[in-house]
């Protein structure tokens, strides 16, 4: 039927959407380095100054799931343009900041305009591809994109810092967004819109559980882990996440209908992603801070001798982990990639503070690009792989809320580890620089009992699917691509 044919267009809408990701995830990284001079410029205090990178990602895992809904409500497309139109003028305002209150609350529209995009861009992702063989493939590009967004945006942040300005790391964005809505008409379905409402409600409680849930984390070593400003932040948090199930017990369309866990391997592969963000992001963060602050290299330097490790993640994303996950599905995969971050993070956690590049930090960082290489993908596909095709949007929300809340929260207990290592060696009189290398070692230890429990909860809870039945006539195998006979990937739709 020609419904059933695939849209010519679809390599270069993947483009343009994996563009997008890059973006987004970019964000989360690139203003690293910038932050030195973004606090002097605008006056940050020591406390209020994380609040840049955790205004966006709060905000952006926190309303993933209203905009994983809304795309689903009102059309992939259109959401996912109104959020590009939200996160360019954002990033304009960011660029042009007179104060840290007004960086913060732009950072914030950032976040909104992330939410918006990331889930009706996944859900056009696995909508345009209905060959499992190139969905693999596309999946590929898809999180290579992710992964190197992730890891470009301390080198681009040094570069842009360096040798323009901190608010070029913001206003970068700009001609990118004007870029990806010019060519979104032309090259993006409009996508099905379906009947329904809303839920306002649980989104403002389930963002807000969140957001107090990472601002009780990350002043927890100023406030103390026991003190009543920490606990109550925290049980305010909770209380919030219960009400925001009963809502969706009891609502007619709540934001996440609680029968979606029923999906095979949704739950796990939630929290498996959460864990991956909780030992990804610590690793490129304090990677980055012990090239600049321990081994003395420049914003620049620092951004270059990240830059093997990005490249490998790209090259091994589109290169290997489709086929990877095509012969062997997404299971073993994972619980390997796991093992291979797991085991980079101890090479990195055993690094001295004299050490150098080429032994210390180069291979580890490799193999640290194969582990996220076999993971990012196949954690995705298992999330979204048993959602109905009316709750693509829905479930493609989820597996990235996921992703950044599991970011803000890992970031947030390796940073408390890291500083309180390094304050109390401070205060018995280590020097600086060994004093910073041990923190961050222990940053490192903590983001690689992460990537262990993740490993483990692989193991043990997803269910790895029976290899699909060829249904293609002869003369369809005679010409079809070797992969497309492997074992085929469960779609979403």
């Amino acid at each position: 039927m020609l419904a059933s044919l695939p849209d010519p267009r679809r390599w270069w809408a993947l483009l343009l959407l994996s563009t997008a990701q890059f973006i987004v995830i970019l964000d989360t990284s690139i203003i690293g380095v910038a932050l030195p001079a973004i606090q002097t410029d605008l006056h940050f205090s020591t406390a209020n100054l994380q609040w840049i990178f955790n205004a966006y990602v709060a905000i952006f895992g926190g309303l993933l799931l209203l905009g994983g809904r809304m795309a689903d409500l009102f059309g992939q497309r259109r959401i996912f343009m109104t959020g590009f139109a939200i996160l360019t003028l954002a990033s304009l305002a960011a660029g042009l900041a007179w104060s840290d209150t007004a960086l913060i609350v732009a950072r914030g529209f950032q976040g909104l305009g992330a939410a918006l995009i990331a889930p009706a861009a996944l859900t056009i992702v696995m909508n345009l591809f209905t060959n499992p063989a190139e969905l693999t493939r596309a999946m590929g590009f898809w999180g290579a994109s992710a992964a190197v967004g992730g890891s470009a945006g301390v080198f681009l942040g040094g570069v842009l810092t360096q040798w323009l300005s901190w608010r070029w790391v913001f206003l970068i964005n700009v001609p990118l967004g004007g870029i990806v809505l010019a060519f979104s008409l032309a090259l993006l379905r409009p996508g099905v819109l379906r009947r329904g409402s809303l839920d306002i409600l649980g989104a403002l409680a389930v963002t807000a559980a969140s957001v107090l849930a990472v601002y009780a984390i990350v002043t927890a070593e100023q406030n103390g882990w026991g003190s009543l400003s920490t606990m109550g932040l925290l049980a305010v948090a909770t209380v919030l996440l219960i009400i925001f199930v009963i809502i969706q017990r009891v609502r007619k369309e709540p934001l996440v209908p609680l029968q979606i866990f029923r999906a095979p391997n949704l739950s796990a592969a939630n929290i498996i992603m959460a864990l991956l963000a909780a030992a990804w992001i610590p690793l490129w963060f304090f990677l980055n801070l012990y090239l600049q602050q321990v081994l003395g290299l420049s914003a620049l330097e620092g951004g270059l001798a990240l830059l093997p490790m990005t490249l490998a993640i790209m090259v091994l994303m589109v290169g290997m982990t489709a086929r990877m996950v095509g012969r062997f599905g997404f299971k073993p995969n994972l619980v390997a990639g796991f093992l291979l971050l797991a085991a980079a993070l101890v090479l990195l956690a055993n690094a001295p503070a004299n050490g150098s590049f080429v032994v210390n930090v180069l291979p580890a960082s490799l193999l640290a690009a194969l582990g996220m290489a076999l993971t990012y993908i196949p954690a995705t596909i298992a999330g979204m792989s048993g959602a109905k095709p009316e709750e693509t949007g829905l479930a493609s929300g989820l597996i990235n809320s996921s992703y950044q809340i599991g970011s803000a929260i890992g970031l947030a207990v390796m940073t408390v580890l890291a500083n309180g290592q390094t304050d109390k060696l401070l205060a018995g009189g280590t020097g600086r620089a060994l004093a910073l290398n041990s923190g961050f070692q222990l940053a490192f230890v903590g983001a690689a009992v992460a990537a262990g429990i993740g490993a483990l909860l692989a193991l043990a809870f997803l269910r790895q699917p029976a290899p699909a039945q060829p249904q293609a006539s002869n003369s369809d195998r005679a010409g079809s691509d070797p992969e497309s006979e492997t074992e085929a990937l469960p779609r979403a739709s």
